[in-house]
């Protein structure tokens, strides 16, 4: 399926940018040829009107007669030196009167201005054929016109250039939409990379949370029908099962609250559900019942909060700021949770929040069991469990950490870790104090 996908993009990547490149040979090739005929009829216009302008006339009686002489004494050579194959002289009747040149005069339409054609001339006996620009020039003497002035220069040095240009681009345009086919591959494959690794996480998501769920429901399914099967006087057994099916039922509903609550916030804020939230506030809450629940397991819990003093800077209170008060909070519990959880009979846990210039420091500490190093890259995906059979018992699922993650990113926050296995593990949210307007405009 990914390999047929990365064809596709692939070709339609090469057809696309194939379709640019030929687009843009054909222009570059286009622009050549318009600025090389105009050069090169720059170059012969000033060659007829050098000629023109070594030309007499005459009038005799009611006609005009056009002396060549000075063309010919001045310039011998014109024809070899300047590439002209020819230059003719007309009357203003449009009858040839002069011409020089290798070809023997031919029969041409006299007509003002640009013309390009061929030319076929008979030289040493053999028949060759010239492709010419041939250029028409009034002669005028005191506003009359007394003829016309022919010049006819061999275009084929400016065809041969064209023609490399034609032949480069025939030849390069291939090579490059071969690069292209093949940079299009390795980038298809590039772009199907964020795509095949969504696949797979999709993959292992449904195969972890049927695993997860399949588990519960067997329960289920086997203290139903082991109570069905009971005797009737048996009345303790039917109870028991029926606590069973409670318990798993409520591990049921848990699993699906935390995959609902992954599907539903993936990175947004509810603008609605944003409000200014005092975090110190927060984490006084939330260390009341913490504190409980580490007594009885006989863990020492401690409170860092900054002073009022340390809370103050200028006019600004900076530990409060606009959030999702209950994603927070939930976020900052299931970090506790797995501490106290993780933790020892005689070990600590620490809630510490720290004031920086435009952000806060919300830490979670403990001298817990540790994580290795090996399974820290890997503690924030869903369902990735450091020791399965611990977890297991102690009722977790593998997606504390991942829904703490997400709530925290949603925030514009980031969440670190770092550990030791045996020395226990740091845990430290960093949130900016930002503005309502800047929260709505992410959510």
């Amino acid at each position: 399926m990914f390999n047929r996908s990365r064809r596709r993009l692939a070709y339609w990547f090469t057809l696309s940018m194939g379709s640019i490149l030929i687009l843009f040979a054909f222009t570059v090739y286009q622009r050549q040829v318009k600025e090389q005929m105009q050069e090169f009829d720059t170059q012969i216009y000033t060659q007829t009107k050098k000629i023109a302008s070594l030309t007499t006339y005459q009038q005799q009686e009611k006609s005009w007669q056009i002396n060549t002489d000075n063309v010919f004494l001045s310039n011998p050579e014109i024809p070899n030196e300047s590439r002209i194959v020819y230059v003719r002289w007309y009357d203003s009747q449009k009858n040839l009167l002069q011409f020089i040149g290798n070809c023997p005069p031919q029969k041409s339409l006299v007509t003002s201005g640009w013309q390009t054609l061929k030319y076929n001339c008979n030289l040493n006996g053999g028949n060759k054929q010239k492709h010419l620009r041939k250029f028409t020039l009034p002669l005028k003497y005191n506003q009359s016109l007394v003829g016309y002035l022919q010049v006819a220069v061999s275009i084929n040095s400016v065809r041969d250039s064209l023609a490399r240009s034609r032949f480069f681009l025939a030849l390069g345009v291939p090579i490059t939409l071969g690069f292209t086919g093949i940079v299009g591959w390795i980038l298809a494959g590039l772009a199907m990379q964020p795509v095949k690794l969504s696949y797979e996480q999709l993959q292992r998501f449904t195969a972890d949370a049927s695993h997860e769920l399949r588990a519960p429901v067997a329960a289920i399914l086997s203290n139903a029908q082991v109570g069905l099967l009971a005797p009737a006087e048996d009345r303790h057994q039917p109870r028991q099962r029926l606590e069973n099916i409670v318990t798993q039922s409520k591990h049921i509903s848990v699993l699906i609250t935390n995959l609902l609550f992954l599907a539903r916030h993936q990175g947004k804020l509810n603008p609605q559900d944003i409000t200014k939230t005092d975090v110190v506030e927060l984490l006084n809450s939330l260390a009341n019942q913490y504190q409980v629940l580490a007594a009885e397991k006989g863990l020492d819990f401690q409170l860092n909060l900054p002073t009022t003093s340390q809370k103050t800077y200028g006019d600004r209170n900076m530990p409060t700021s606009y959030a999702d008060r209950d994603l927070l909070q939930q976020a900052i519990h299931n970090l506790l949770d797995n501490a106290v959880k993780y933790t020892p009979s005689g070990g600590m846990v620490a809630l510490t929040l720290e004031v920086k210039p435009r952000r806060i420091l919300i830490t979670v500490q403990d001298t817990g069991i540790g994580i290795p190093a090996s399974d820290l890259p890997h503690i924030f995906d869903r369902f990735y469990r450091v020791d399965k059979a611990r977890t297991r018992q102690t009722g977790g699922f593998g997606l504390g950490l991942a829904i703490a993650q997400q709530i925290i990113e949603a925030h514009n926050g980031k969440i670190t870790v770092e550990s030791k296995a045996g020395k226990g593990t740091k845990f430290q949210i960093c949130l900016p104090l930002r503005s309502r307007s800047i929260v709505e405009t992410r959510g």
